[in-house]
C-alpha cells in the first residue's frame, strides 16, 4: 500500500505497505510493475546460488529437452514474486514465517514478464506478541499470457499499528 506520512507543512514522506489491521481476509493485491526476465538476469542467479543444472545456462543441452530452450530457474520466479509483493504483503513485517505449497505449473523463459497477486487467505492476533498479528497470502504468479506459472502460501508476523520499525525510527 502506498501512501504519504505528513512531516511538516507542505512535507511528505513516502511511505509503503499495510500494518496487521489493513489486511482484510478475501482482499487480493495486484503486484505491479511486472517484470521482464532476461538470460543475464538467469543466469547470474544460477551462478550466484550455485545451482548447476544446464537447463538454466546451456542452450545446447536445453535445445534437447521438452522445452527446445532454458528455462529461467524456478527459486528466481519465486523470490520475484516475494520481491514484488513486498510493498503490499510485507513492507511492514516483522518476520517472513514460512513459504509452503509452493508449485511450478508452467515454465518461465528469458523474454517472458512476470505478474504476480496475493489473495489474504487468513489473519489473526499473535498469541505471543500483543504488538502484531499473523497474516498469511495466497500468491499467483503469471506470464504476460495470463498462464499462471507459480503459487504459493506465504505467512508473515506484521506489526500493528504504531509497532513498526518505521513508526520507532525517523524513516
Amino acid at each position: 500500500m502506498h501512501a504519504h506520512k505528513q512531516l511538516d507543512k507542505q512535507r511528505y514522506r513516502e511511505t509503503f505497505g499495510r500494518y496487521y489491521e489493513e489486511f482484510t481476509v478475501g482482499d487480493v493485491y495486484e503486484h505491479r510493475p511486472g517484470r521482464t526476465i532476461t538470460e543475464t538476469d538467469n543466469i547470474w542467479f544460477t551462478l550466484l546460488t550455485m545451482n548447476t543444472h544446464p537447463m538454466h545456462f546451456d542452450e545446447e543441452y536445453a535445445k534437447a529437452s521438452e522445452f527446445g530452450k532454458c528455462i529461467i530457474c524456478s527459486p528466481l520466479t519465486v523470490a520475484l514474486m516475494v520481491g514484488m509483493s513486498v510493498s503490499d504483503v510485507s513492507q511492514k513485517a516483522i518476520a517472513n514465517l514460512g513459504w509452503t505449497d509452493i508449485k511450478l505449473v508452467h515454465p518461465l523463459f528469458a523474454g517472458d514478464t512476470l505478474y504476480a497477486a496475493s489473495e489474504v487467505i487468513g489473519k489473526r492476533e499473535s498469541a505471543s506478541r500483543p504488538d502484531s498479528g499473523i497474516v498469511t497470502v495466497e500468491t499467483v504468479g503469471s506470464n504476460q499470457d495470463g498462464k499462471t506459472v507459480c503459487t504459493f502460501s506465504r505467512t508473515i508476523l506484521v506489526a500493528k499499528k504504531g509497532h513498526s520499525v518505521e513508526d520507532r525510527v525517523n524513516y
